[in-house]
Protein backbone atom coordinates (compact mmCIF):
# COMPACT_ATOMS: atom_id res chain seq x y z
CA UNK A 1 0.00 0.00 0.00
CA UNK A 2 2.81 2.41 0.93
CA UNK A 3 4.65 1.64 -2.30
CA UNK A 4 1.45 2.23 -4.24
CA UNK A 5 0.84 5.61 -2.58
CA UNK A 6 4.42 6.69 -3.21
CA UNK A 7 4.10 5.69 -6.86
CA UNK A 8 0.85 7.63 -7.20
CA UNK A 9 2.45 10.81 -5.88
CA UNK A 10 5.22 10.59 -8.44
CA UNK A 11 2.92 10.05 -11.41
CA UNK A 12 1.52 13.01 -13.34
CA UNK A 13 -2.23 13.48 -13.56
CA UNK A 14 -2.75 11.88 -16.94
CA UNK A 15 -0.79 8.77 -15.87
CA UNK A 16 -3.00 8.43 -12.82
CA UNK A 17 -6.07 8.48 -15.01
CA UNK A 18 -4.65 5.87 -17.38
CA UNK A 19 -3.79 3.60 -14.45
CA UNK A 20 -7.38 3.77 -13.30
CA UNK A 21 -6.53 5.48 -10.05
CA UNK A 22 -9.36 7.48 -8.53
CA UNK A 23 -8.34 10.99 -7.60
CA UNK A 24 -10.33 13.94 -6.40
CA UNK A 25 -12.01 15.84 -9.22
CA UNK A 26 -14.38 18.62 -10.10
CA UNK A 27 -16.98 18.14 -12.79
CA UNK A 28 -18.66 20.44 -15.23
CA UNK A 29 -20.90 19.61 -18.16
CA UNK A 30 -18.09 18.85 -20.59
CA UNK A 31 -14.78 18.12 -18.92
CA UNK A 32 -13.30 16.72 -15.76
CA UNK A 33 -10.96 19.03 -13.84
CA UNK A 34 -8.44 17.13 -11.79
CA UNK A 35 -6.83 18.53 -8.67
CA UNK A 36 -3.34 17.43 -7.82
CA UNK A 37 -3.02 16.09 -4.30
CA UNK A 38 0.55 16.51 -3.08
CA UNK A 39 0.74 16.54 0.71
CA UNK A 40 4.49 17.11 0.60
CA UNK A 41 4.20 20.44 -1.17
CA UNK A 42 5.20 23.39 1.01
CA UNK A 43 2.37 25.80 1.82
CA UNK A 44 2.18 29.31 3.17
CA UNK A 45 1.57 29.45 6.90
CA UNK A 46 -1.01 32.19 6.48
CA UNK A 47 -3.00 34.07 3.89
CA UNK A 48 -1.27 37.30 4.97
CA UNK A 49 2.07 35.66 4.28
CA UNK A 50 1.05 34.84 0.71
CA UNK A 51 -0.23 38.37 0.06
CA UNK A 52 2.85 40.10 1.50
CA UNK A 53 5.34 37.79 -0.24
CA UNK A 54 3.55 38.28 -3.56
CA UNK A 55 3.37 42.02 -3.01
CA UNK A 56 7.07 42.01 -2.15
CA UNK A 57 7.79 40.36 -5.49
CA UNK A 58 5.62 42.88 -7.36
CA UNK A 59 6.91 45.95 -5.53
CA UNK A 60 10.04 46.82 -7.44
CA UNK A 61 12.27 49.76 -8.17
CA UNK A 62 10.03 50.87 -11.04
CA UNK A 63 7.36 51.77 -8.47
CA UNK A 64 9.78 54.29 -6.98
CA UNK A 65 12.01 55.64 -9.73
CA UNK A 66 9.56 55.52 -12.63
CA UNK A 67 5.88 55.62 -11.67
CA UNK A 68 5.82 58.98 -9.80
CA UNK A 69 7.56 60.75 -12.66
CA UNK A 70 5.43 59.37 -15.50
CA UNK A 71 2.33 60.02 -13.42
CA UNK A 72 3.11 63.71 -12.93
CA UNK A 73 4.34 64.07 -16.51
CA UNK A 74 1.18 62.57 -18.03
CA UNK A 75 -1.56 64.42 -16.19
CA UNK A 76 -1.47 63.46 -12.52
CA UNK A 77 -4.73 62.03 -11.24
CA UNK A 78 -6.10 61.77 -14.78
CA UNK A 79 -3.23 59.42 -15.60
CA UNK A 80 -3.83 57.45 -12.39
CA UNK A 81 -7.44 56.77 -13.40
CA UNK A 82 -6.32 55.47 -16.81
CA UNK A 83 -3.54 53.46 -15.14
CA UNK A 84 -5.94 51.80 -12.69
CA UNK A 85 -8.28 50.84 -15.53
CA UNK A 86 -5.34 49.34 -17.43
CA UNK A 87 -4.18 47.52 -14.31
CA UNK A 88 -7.66 46.04 -13.92
CA UNK A 89 -7.89 45.02 -17.57
CA UNK A 90 -4.31 43.85 -18.19
CA UNK A 91 -2.25 43.14 -15.10
CA UNK A 92 -4.96 41.52 -13.00
CA UNK A 93 -6.14 38.85 -15.51
CA UNK A 94 -2.57 37.75 -16.27
CA UNK A 95 -1.72 37.63 -12.56
CA UNK A 96 -4.76 35.38 -12.05
CA UNK A 97 -3.51 33.15 -14.88
CA UNK A 98 -0.11 32.75 -13.22
CA UNK A 99 -1.61 31.97 -9.82
CA UNK A 100 -4.05 29.48 -11.37
CA UNK A 101 -1.30 27.59 -13.21
CA UNK A 102 0.71 27.39 -9.99
CA UNK A 103 -2.14 26.27 -7.76
CA UNK A 104 -3.58 23.94 -10.37
CA UNK A 105 -0.29 22.08 -10.76
CA UNK A 106 1.28 22.49 -7.30
CA UNK A 107 4.54 22.90 -9.22
CA UNK A 108 6.87 25.59 -10.49
CA UNK A 109 6.95 26.36 -14.21
CA UNK A 110 9.59 23.63 -14.43
CA UNK A 111 6.77 21.07 -14.33
CA UNK A 112 3.47 22.99 -14.38
CA UNK A 113 2.88 23.12 -18.15
CA UNK A 114 3.76 19.46 -18.60
CA UNK A 115 1.40 18.46 -15.82
CA UNK A 116 -1.61 20.50 -16.94
CA UNK A 117 -1.37 20.33 -20.73
CA UNK A 118 -2.46 17.45 -22.97
CA UNK A 119 0.18 14.94 -23.96
CA UNK A 120 2.01 15.78 -27.17
CA UNK A 121 1.73 19.58 -26.95
CA UNK A 122 4.68 21.98 -26.81
CA UNK A 123 3.74 24.24 -23.89
CA UNK A 124 6.36 22.73 -21.59
CA UNK A 125 9.20 23.99 -23.82
CA UNK A 126 8.66 27.47 -22.40
CA UNK A 127 9.92 26.31 -19.00
CA UNK A 128 13.51 26.74 -20.20
CA UNK A 129 12.80 30.26 -21.43
CA UNK A 130 11.24 31.16 -18.08
CA UNK A 131 14.13 29.56 -16.23
CA UNK A 132 16.64 31.61 -18.23
CA UNK A 133 14.49 34.73 -17.83
CA UNK A 134 14.63 34.53 -14.05
CA UNK A 135 18.41 34.26 -14.16
CA UNK A 136 18.69 37.16 -16.63
CA UNK A 137 16.51 39.36 -14.44
CA UNK A 138 18.58 38.62 -11.36
CA UNK A 139 21.87 39.12 -13.22
CA UNK A 140 21.30 42.87 -13.07
CA UNK A 141 18.58 43.30 -10.42
CA UNK A 142 20.82 41.71 -7.79
CA UNK A 143 23.49 44.28 -8.62
CA UNK A 144 21.03 47.17 -8.26
CA UNK A 145 19.86 45.77 -4.90
CA UNK A 146 23.52 45.89 -3.89
CA UNK A 147 23.56 49.60 -4.76
CA UNK A 148 20.72 50.10 -2.26
CA UNK A 149 22.64 48.37 0.52
CA UNK A 150 25.75 50.38 -0.31
CA UNK A 151 23.84 53.65 -0.16
CA UNK A 152 22.23 52.61 3.11
CA UNK A 153 25.75 52.34 4.53
CA UNK A 154 26.67 55.68 2.90
CA UNK A 155 23.70 57.30 4.65
CA UNK A 156 24.60 55.74 8.02
CA UNK A 157 28.20 56.93 7.82
CA UNK A 158 27.29 60.40 6.53
CA UNK A 159 29.32 59.97 3.37
CA UNK A 160 26.82 62.02 1.33
CA UNK A 161 26.14 64.72 3.95
CA UNK A 162 27.01 68.31 3.10
CA UNK A 163 27.87 67.59 -0.53
CA UNK A 164 26.50 69.39 -3.56
CA UNK A 165 24.91 67.77 -6.61
CA UNK A 166 28.19 67.36 -8.50
CA UNK A 167 29.90 65.74 -5.52
CA UNK A 168 26.97 63.38 -4.92
CA UNK A 169 26.99 62.43 -8.60
CA UNK A 170 30.73 61.82 -8.29
CA UNK A 171 30.12 59.37 -5.44
CA UNK A 172 27.65 57.44 -7.59
CA UNK A 173 30.00 57.31 -10.56
CA UNK A 174 32.88 56.34 -8.30
CA UNK A 175 30.85 53.40 -7.01
CA UNK A 176 30.05 52.23 -10.53
CA UNK A 177 33.66 52.49 -11.66
CA UNK A 178 35.09 50.52 -8.70
CA UNK A 179 34.81 46.75 -9.39
CA UNK A 180 35.63 45.69 -5.82
CA UNK A 181 32.78 47.75 -4.34
CA UNK A 182 30.28 46.57 -6.96
CA UNK A 183 31.26 42.92 -6.60
CA UNK A 184 31.20 43.03 -2.80
CA UNK A 185 27.68 44.42 -2.47
CA UNK A 186 26.32 42.19 -5.23
CA UNK A 187 27.66 39.11 -3.44
CA UNK A 188 26.21 40.34 -0.14
CA UNK A 189 22.75 40.41 -1.75
CA UNK A 190 23.27 36.93 -3.27
CA UNK A 191 24.33 35.41 0.06
CA UNK A 192 21.51 37.03 2.06
CA UNK A 193 18.82 36.04 -0.45
CA UNK A 194 20.03 32.46 -0.95
CA UNK A 195 20.31 32.02 2.83
CA UNK A 196 16.70 33.15 3.29
CA UNK A 197 15.46 30.80 0.57
CA UNK A 198 17.49 27.87 1.91
CA UNK A 199 15.54 28.08 5.19
CA UNK A 200 12.39 27.02 3.34
CA UNK A 201 9.11 28.68 2.43
CA UNK A 202 7.61 29.29 5.86
CA UNK A 203 10.76 29.73 7.99
CA UNK A 204 12.67 31.67 5.36
CA UNK A 205 10.85 33.38 2.48
CA UNK A 206 7.50 33.97 4.20
CA UNK A 207 8.85 34.92 7.64
CA UNK A 208 11.53 37.33 6.42
CA UNK A 209 9.39 38.87 3.67
CA UNK A 210 6.53 39.54 6.09
CA UNK A 211 8.85 41.43 8.43
CA UNK A 212 10.42 43.43 5.60
CA UNK A 213 7.07 44.33 4.01
CA UNK A 214 5.49 45.41 7.30
CA UNK A 215 8.52 47.62 8.04
CA UNK A 216 8.44 48.90 4.47
CA UNK A 217 4.81 50.05 4.81
CA UNK A 218 5.56 51.67 8.18
CA UNK A 219 8.54 53.57 6.75
CA UNK A 220 6.47 54.69 3.79
CA UNK A 221 3.78 56.21 5.99
CA UNK A 222 6.35 58.05 8.14
CA UNK A 223 8.23 59.45 5.14
CA UNK A 224 5.05 60.41 3.27
CA UNK A 225 3.79 62.42 6.25
CA UNK A 226 7.15 64.18 6.56
CA UNK A 227 7.17 65.01 2.84
CA UNK A 228 3.68 66.53 3.02
CA UNK A 229 4.65 68.71 5.99
CA UNK A 230 7.53 70.38 4.13
CA UNK A 231 7.09 74.03 3.16
CA UNK A 232 6.32 74.29 -0.53
CA UNK A 233 5.34 70.62 -0.88
CA UNK A 234 1.84 71.55 -2.06
CA UNK A 235 3.11 72.39 -5.54
CA UNK A 236 4.65 68.94 -5.85
CA UNK A 237 1.45 67.30 -4.65
CA UNK A 238 -0.49 69.33 -7.21
CA UNK A 239 1.89 68.25 -10.00
CA UNK A 240 1.55 64.62 -8.89
CA UNK A 241 -2.13 64.16 -8.09
CA UNK A 242 -4.27 67.02 -9.43
CA UNK A 243 -5.77 66.16 -12.85
CA UNK A 244 -4.12 68.20 -15.60
CA UNK A 245 -5.70 67.48 -18.97
CA UNK A 246 -3.48 70.04 -20.68
CA UNK A 247 -0.49 67.80 -19.94
CA UNK A 248 -2.36 64.87 -21.43
CA UNK A 249 -2.99 66.85 -24.60
CA UNK A 250 0.63 68.01 -24.64
CA UNK A 251 1.92 64.43 -24.42
CA UNK A 252 -0.80 63.11 -26.73
CA UNK A 253 -3.77 61.10 -25.47
CA UNK A 254 -2.53 57.99 -27.25
CA UNK A 255 0.92 58.24 -25.69
CA UNK A 256 -0.57 58.75 -22.22
CA UNK A 257 -2.83 55.71 -22.58
CA UNK A 258 0.07 53.63 -23.87
CA UNK A 259 2.29 54.76 -20.96
CA UNK A 260 -0.46 53.68 -18.54
CA UNK A 261 -0.90 50.36 -20.34
CA UNK A 262 2.83 49.64 -20.38
CA UNK A 263 3.38 50.35 -16.70
CA UNK A 264 0.25 48.41 -15.72
CA UNK A 265 1.51 45.50 -17.79
CA UNK A 266 5.02 45.38 -16.33
CA UNK A 267 4.55 46.56 -12.75
CA UNK A 268 3.62 43.12 -11.38
CA UNK A 269 6.64 41.37 -12.89
CA UNK A 270 4.57 38.81 -14.80
CA UNK A 271 5.69 36.45 -17.56
CA UNK A 272 8.53 34.39 -16.04
CA UNK A 273 6.70 32.51 -13.30
CA UNK A 274 7.77 34.64 -10.33
CA UNK A 275 4.12 34.84 -9.27
CA UNK A 276 3.20 31.35 -10.49
CA UNK A 277 5.46 29.77 -7.87
CA UNK A 278 3.55 31.42 -5.03
CA UNK A 279 0.28 30.16 -6.48
CA UNK A 280 1.75 26.65 -6.19
CA UNK A 281 2.19 27.19 -2.44
CA UNK A 282 -1.37 28.45 -1.99
CA UNK A 283 -4.26 26.48 -0.48
CA UNK A 284 -7.69 26.31 -2.10
CA UNK A 285 -9.49 28.08 0.74
CA UNK A 286 -9.90 31.34 -1.21
CA UNK A 287 -10.69 32.18 -4.81
CA UNK A 288 -7.77 33.54 -6.78
CA UNK A 289 -9.50 36.69 -8.05
CA UNK A 290 -9.77 38.19 -4.57
CA UNK A 291 -6.20 37.22 -3.69
CA UNK A 292 -4.91 38.78 -6.90
CA UNK A 293 -6.84 42.00 -6.25
CA UNK A 294 -5.21 42.27 -2.80
CA UNK A 295 -1.74 42.00 -4.33
CA UNK A 296 -2.55 44.56 -7.04
CA UNK A 297 -3.89 46.99 -4.42
CA UNK A 298 -0.73 46.73 -2.30
CA UNK A 299 1.50 47.22 -5.34
CA UNK A 300 -0.49 50.30 -6.37
CA UNK A 301 -0.45 51.75 -2.85
CA UNK A 302 3.35 51.47 -2.75
CA UNK A 303 3.67 53.18 -6.14
CA UNK A 304 1.34 56.03 -5.20
CA UNK A 305 2.92 56.51 -1.77
CA UNK A 306 6.42 56.53 -3.26
CA UNK A 307 5.32 59.49 -5.35
CA UNK A 308 4.01 61.30 -2.27
CA UNK A 309 7.40 60.73 -0.61
CA UNK A 310 9.49 61.92 -3.56
CA UNK A 311 7.65 64.52 -5.66
CA UNK A 312 6.55 67.03 -2.96
CA UNK A 313 10.02 66.88 -1.34
CA UNK A 314 11.72 67.66 -4.66
CA UNK A 315 9.36 70.56 -5.35
CA UNK A 316 9.83 71.91 -1.83
CA UNK A 317 13.50 72.50 -2.60
CA UNK A 318 13.10 73.48 -6.24
CA UNK A 319 14.69 70.31 -7.63
CA UNK A 320 13.52 68.57 -10.79
CA UNK A 321 12.57 65.03 -9.66
CA UNK A 322 13.43 63.25 -12.92
CA UNK A 323 13.36 59.48 -13.08
CA UNK A 324 15.60 56.42 -13.08
CA UNK A 325 18.71 55.66 -11.00
CA UNK A 326 19.77 59.33 -10.94
CA UNK A 327 16.58 60.15 -9.00
CA UNK A 328 17.52 57.75 -6.18
CA UNK A 329 21.27 58.13 -6.05
CA UNK A 330 21.82 61.79 -6.99
CA UNK A 331 18.61 63.85 -6.78
CA UNK A 332 17.19 62.55 -3.49
CA UNK A 333 20.47 62.65 -1.51
CA UNK A 334 20.67 66.30 -2.59
CA UNK A 335 17.13 66.84 -1.28
CA UNK A 336 17.96 65.17 2.05
CA UNK A 337 21.02 67.42 2.45
CA UNK A 338 18.73 70.46 2.38
CA UNK A 339 16.08 68.97 4.66
CA UNK A 340 16.00 69.46 8.46
CA UNK A 341 17.10 66.16 10.00
CA UNK A 342 18.06 65.05 6.51
CA UNK A 343 20.47 62.34 7.66
CA UNK A 344 17.69 60.52 9.48
CA UNK A 345 15.33 60.73 6.51
CA UNK A 346 18.10 59.59 4.17
CA UNK A 347 18.76 56.51 6.33
CA UNK A 348 15.05 55.67 6.48
CA UNK A 349 14.67 56.11 2.73
CA UNK A 350 17.49 53.74 1.83
CA UNK A 351 16.25 51.18 4.36
CA UNK A 352 12.92 51.41 2.54
CA UNK A 353 14.62 50.98 -0.83
CA UNK A 354 16.75 48.07 0.43
CA UNK A 355 13.62 46.27 1.66
CA UNK A 356 11.83 46.91 -1.65
CA UNK A 357 14.75 45.54 -3.66
CA UNK A 358 15.51 42.56 -1.39
CA UNK A 359 11.86 41.46 -1.24
CA UNK A 360 11.86 41.17 -5.04
CA UNK A 361 15.24 39.42 -5.17
CA UNK A 362 14.24 36.87 -2.52
CA UNK A 363 10.97 36.15 -4.33
CA UNK A 364 12.65 35.57 -7.69
CA UNK A 365 15.44 33.50 -6.09
CA UNK A 366 12.73 31.32 -4.57
CA UNK A 367 11.32 30.76 -8.05
CA UNK A 368 14.77 29.91 -9.42
CA UNK A 369 15.42 27.43 -6.60
CA UNK A 370 11.96 25.86 -6.95
CA UNK A 371 12.42 25.46 -10.72
CA UNK A 372 15.87 23.96 -10.15
CA UNK A 373 14.32 21.44 -7.73
CA UNK A 374 11.62 20.49 -10.23
CA UNK A 375 13.79 20.39 -13.34
CA UNK A 376 16.71 18.47 -11.83
CA UNK A 377 14.91 16.57 -9.05
CA UNK A 378 17.17 17.82 -6.26
CA UNK A 379 16.67 18.99 -2.69
CA UNK A 380 16.21 22.62 -1.63
CA UNK A 381 19.59 22.57 0.10
CA UNK A 382 21.42 21.39 -3.03
CA UNK A 383 19.50 23.79 -5.29
CA UNK A 384 20.41 26.67 -2.95
CA UNK A 385 24.11 25.79 -2.89
CA UNK A 386 24.28 25.41 -6.67
CA UNK A 387 22.52 28.72 -7.26
CA UNK A 388 24.71 30.50 -4.72
CA UNK A 389 27.59 29.82 -7.09
CA UNK A 390 25.70 30.12 -10.40
CA UNK A 391 24.01 33.46 -9.66
CA UNK A 392 27.21 34.92 -8.22
CA UNK A 393 29.02 34.16 -11.46
CA UNK A 394 26.15 35.26 -13.73
CA UNK A 395 25.96 38.67 -12.04
CA UNK A 396 29.54 39.54 -12.95
CA UNK A 397 28.98 40.72 -16.57
CA UNK A 398 26.50 43.41 -15.44
CA UNK A 399 28.75 44.40 -12.53
CA UNK A 400 31.87 44.68 -14.69
CA UNK A 401 29.91 46.36 -17.50
CA UNK A 402 30.21 49.66 -15.63
CA UNK A 403 33.99 49.49 -15.26
CA UNK A 404 36.25 46.76 -16.67
CA UNK A 405 33.85 45.96 -19.54
CA UNK A 406 32.52 49.50 -20.02
CA UNK A 407 33.74 49.40 -23.63
CA UNK A 408 31.13 46.73 -24.41
CA UNK A 409 28.07 48.67 -25.62
CA UNK A 410 25.77 46.00 -27.07
CA UNK A 411 22.77 48.16 -27.94
CA UNK A 412 24.63 51.18 -29.23
CA UNK A 413 26.73 54.02 -27.87
CA UNK A 414 26.24 54.68 -24.18
CA UNK A 415 24.57 51.35 -23.39
CA UNK A 416 25.84 48.73 -20.96
CA UNK A 417 25.63 44.98 -20.49
CA UNK A 418 22.86 45.63 -17.96
CA UNK A 419 20.86 47.40 -20.69
CA UNK A 420 21.14 44.30 -22.89
CA UNK A 421 20.00 41.99 -20.10
CA UNK A 422 17.13 44.34 -19.25
CA UNK A 423 16.14 44.49 -22.93
CA UNK A 424 16.02 40.69 -23.25
CA UNK A 425 13.86 40.35 -20.14
CA UNK A 426 11.63 43.44 -20.21
CA UNK A 427 11.09 43.77 -23.96
CA UNK A 428 10.93 40.07 -24.82
CA UNK A 429 10.55 37.39 -22.18
CA UNK A 430 8.06 39.23 -19.95
CA UNK A 431 5.51 40.26 -22.63
CA UNK A 432 5.84 37.02 -24.60
CA UNK A 433 5.64 34.99 -21.39
CA UNK A 434 2.43 36.79 -20.45
CA UNK A 435 1.05 36.03 -23.91
CA UNK A 436 1.87 32.36 -23.49
CA UNK A 437 0.20 32.18 -20.06
CA UNK A 438 -3.02 33.67 -21.43
CA UNK A 439 -3.03 31.36 -24.45
CA UNK A 440 -2.35 28.33 -22.25
CA UNK A 441 -5.24 29.14 -19.93
CA UNK A 442 -7.73 29.75 -22.72
CA UNK A 443 -6.90 27.40 -25.61
CA UNK A 444 -8.40 23.92 -25.91
CA UNK A 445 -5.02 22.38 -26.63
CA UNK A 446 -3.71 24.01 -23.45
CA UNK A 447 -5.29 23.88 -20.04
CA UNK A 448 -8.62 25.10 -21.38
CA UNK A 449 -10.76 28.04 -20.27
CA UNK A 450 -13.25 25.92 -18.33
CA UNK A 451 -10.50 24.26 -16.32
CA UNK A 452 -8.85 27.61 -15.71
CA UNK A 453 -12.05 29.21 -14.40
CA UNK A 454 -12.84 26.17 -12.24
CA UNK A 455 -9.43 26.42 -10.55
CA UNK A 456 -9.66 30.19 -10.08
CA UNK A 457 -13.12 29.97 -8.50
CA UNK A 458 -12.33 27.31 -5.92
CA UNK A 459 -12.80 28.48 -2.34
CA UNK A 460 -14.42 31.57 -0.85
CA UNK A 461 -14.31 35.08 -2.19
CA UNK A 462 -14.75 36.97 -5.47
CA UNK A 463 -15.50 34.80 -8.49
CA UNK A 464 -13.89 35.23 -11.88
CA UNK A 465 -16.63 35.96 -14.45
CA UNK A 466 -16.92 33.14 -16.94
CA UNK A 467 -18.42 35.54 -19.49
CA UNK A 468 -14.99 37.18 -19.88
CA UNK A 469 -13.96 34.33 -22.15
CA UNK A 470 -14.13 36.43 -25.32
CA UNK A 471 -11.93 39.10 -23.77
CA UNK A 472 -9.41 36.58 -22.46
CA UNK A 473 -9.26 34.61 -25.72
CA UNK A 474 -9.18 37.42 -28.28
CA UNK A 475 -8.70 40.90 -26.79
CA UNK A 476 -6.04 40.37 -24.12
CA UNK A 477 -3.54 38.61 -26.44
CA UNK A 478 -3.91 41.41 -29.00
CA UNK A 479 -3.23 44.11 -26.37
CA UNK A 480 -0.21 42.13 -25.23
CA UNK A 481 1.17 42.05 -28.77
CA UNK A 482 0.52 45.76 -29.29
CA UNK A 483 2.53 46.60 -26.16
CA UNK A 484 5.26 44.19 -27.23
CA UNK A 485 5.69 45.61 -30.75
CA UNK A 486 5.27 49.24 -29.63
CA UNK A 487 8.03 48.72 -27.06
CA UNK A 488 10.39 47.55 -29.80
CA UNK A 489 9.43 50.42 -32.08
CA UNK A 490 9.89 53.12 -29.43
CA UNK A 491 13.27 51.74 -28.37
CA UNK A 492 14.86 51.57 -31.81
CA UNK A 493 13.06 54.44 -33.57
CA UNK A 494 15.81 56.99 -32.70
CA UNK A 495 18.36 54.82 -34.53
CA UNK A 496 16.70 55.17 -37.91
CA UNK A 497 14.31 53.30 -40.19
CA UNK A 498 16.76 50.56 -41.19
CA UNK A 499 17.52 49.63 -37.59
CA UNK A 500 13.82 49.70 -36.70
CA UNK A 501 12.97 47.34 -39.57
CA UNK A 502 15.69 44.86 -38.54
CA UNK A 503 14.60 44.78 -34.92
CA UNK A 504 10.89 44.65 -35.74
CA UNK A 505 11.65 41.58 -37.85
CA UNK A 506 13.32 40.02 -34.82
CA UNK A 507 10.24 40.86 -32.73
CA UNK A 508 7.92 39.21 -35.27
CA UNK A 509 10.04 36.04 -35.36
CA UNK A 510 10.00 35.74 -31.56
CA UNK A 511 6.23 36.28 -31.45
CA UNK A 512 5.77 33.57 -34.10
CA UNK A 513 7.81 31.18 -31.94
CA UNK A 514 5.32 31.71 -29.11
CA UNK A 515 2.41 30.89 -31.42
CA UNK A 516 4.34 27.84 -32.68
CA UNK A 517 4.58 26.59 -29.10
CA UNK A 518 0.89 27.33 -28.54
CA UNK A 519 -0.21 25.63 -31.78
CA UNK A 520 0.93 22.11 -30.91
CA UNK A 521 -1.93 19.61 -30.94
CA UNK A 522 -2.17 17.02 -28.21
CA UNK A 523 -2.53 13.31 -28.75
CA UNK A 524 -6.03 11.96 -28.63
CA UNK A 525 -6.70 9.81 -25.63
CA UNK A 526 -8.51 6.47 -25.84
CA UNK A 527 -9.48 6.57 -22.18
Amino acid sequence: LHLSIRRQRQMCIRDRVKAGIKIMGLFNNKRKVYITMNDKREKFASRLGFILVSAGCAVGLGNVWKFPYICGKNGGAAFIVIYLLCLLGLGLPILICEYAIGRGSNKSLGSAFKMLSPEGTRWHHFRWVAYAGNYLLMMFYTMVAGWMLNYFVYSLTGQLSGKNVEQIGGEFNNMLSTPSVMIFWTLVVVVISILVCSLGLQKGVEKISKVMMILLFALMIIMAVNSLLLDGSSEGLKFYLVPDFSKMKEQGIGNVVFAAMSHAFFTLGLGIGSMEIFGSYLSRDCKLTGESINVVILDTVVALTAGIIIIPACFAYGINPGAGPSLLFITLPNVFNQMPGGVIWEVLFFIFMAFAALSTVIAVYENIIAMTMDLFNCSRKRASLVNLFVISVLCMPAVLGYNVLSGVQPLGAGTTIMDLEDFIVSYNILPLGCLLFVLFCTRKNGWGYDNFVAEVNMGKGISFPKWLKGYMVYVLPVIDLVIYFKGYYDMFKPQGTKVVCIWMTVAVILALLVFYIAAGKGKKSND
